[in-house]
């Protein structure tokens, strides 16, 4: 099934960006959001500029102390109403994947059930201990360590997989009572961004606890460099995963990476060969090939590697 064009007159981040406000203007403009099939413009969005990262910040560390003092079962509920409003708004999440991701109907649907697992075990964390009693050699006195929140949580996306490597970041984070300030790749703000800032507000989080701040690399740069923002989590490429990495070092910042790979699939020589090649054609061409995990060399004894060779390709024309 092909998805139909969306109706783009109720769509509320036309042209902007979500703050506490809500749907509020940028400083930065407005960005085209293309449709890469076709490179037909889909929307328009908010572009974030260092301003509004500032004032994103700065409002994102005032609305989370009291998220933080939510009572946890509170936290929980609204994590499980995101979840429910993500079950019913199924086909949207997948109309916006496929046209503005270049995602086909298959992972889509995949991604959109991933997200939902993610926002289904996140809800479960605020409930989990949060911390330990050590005993003392102090009569009456104890020893006692507990998490606590960091505060603001700055997550740059990918737009591989924008929803769910947008949402198993910050949907935990959001759990256990930081605020997060998201940005999207520019290429998908509205399925690794806009859509994910809707679902919260509708599910009831506080506005200003998490904010939408769509741009390119500038925009991230000043997410990961803001004081105020105390740990970064980023999904791409290595060569900006160092650099975010050798910056959070310098300011003493936590950080969490995922970067990108040159994996190998090993073909022995005993190997099921029709096996081999259904995961060799799964690992190499999944999303066109542009995953993390993608299995970029296969590495095939040579007494097979012309019989694997005519079944991958087989497989590889299928798709055509």
């Amino acid at each position: 099934m092909t998805p139909s064009q969306p109706d783009l007159s109720s769509t509320p981040w036309l042209g902007r960006l979500h703050g506490p406000q809500g749907w509020q203007a940028a400083h930065g403009g407005t960005v085209a959001v293309d449709e890469p099939a076709t490179g037909a413009v889909l929307t328009t969005i908010g572009l974030a500029d260092a301003e509004d990262v500032d004032a994103a910040a700065r409002s994102a560390h005032a609305a989370q102390a009291a998220w933080a003092a939510t009572p946890f079962d509170q936290r929980a509920a609204v994590l499980r109403r995101a979840e429910a409003l993500l079950a019913e708004r199924a086909e949207r999440f997948r109309h916006w994947n496929v046209r503005e991701a270049g995602s086909i109907p298959p992972k889509a649907d995949w991604e959109w059930m991933a997200t939902r697992e993610q926002l289904s075990m996140a809800a479960a964390l605020p409930m989990q201990p949060i911390g330990q009693v050590f005993p003392s050699a102090m009569p009456g006195r104890r020893n006692e360590w507990r998490r606590v929140p960091l505060g603001v949580v700055g997550v740059i996306a990918p737009w591989n997989f924008p929803l769910l490597l947008a949402m198993r970041s910050v949907a935990p984070a959001l759990a256990l009572g930081n605020a997060v300030l998201l940005k999207p790749d520019v290429q998908t703000p509205v399925i690794g961004g806009a859509l994910i800032a809707e679902l919260f507000e509708d599910a009831g989080l506080p506005l200003g606890v998490l904010q939408l701040l769509p741009g390119g690399p500038a925009t991230g740069d000043a997410v990961v460099r803001h004081p105020l923002v105390k740990m970064v989590s980023f999904t791409g490429s290595t060569a900006v995963g160092q650099s975010i990495g050798e910056t959070c070092g310098r300011l003493l910042k936590k950080c969490a990476l995922e970067l990108g790979g040159n994996n190998a699939l090993l073909v022995l020589e005993d190997a099921d060969l029709d096996a081999a090649a259904s995961s060799g054609a799964w690992g190499a061409f999944l999303h066109q090939g542009q995953i993390c995990m993608q299995a970029g060399r296969h590495l095939v004894h040579r007494s097979v590697a012309a019989a694997y060779a005519d079944r991958l390709a087989t497989r590889a024309r299928a798709l055509l």
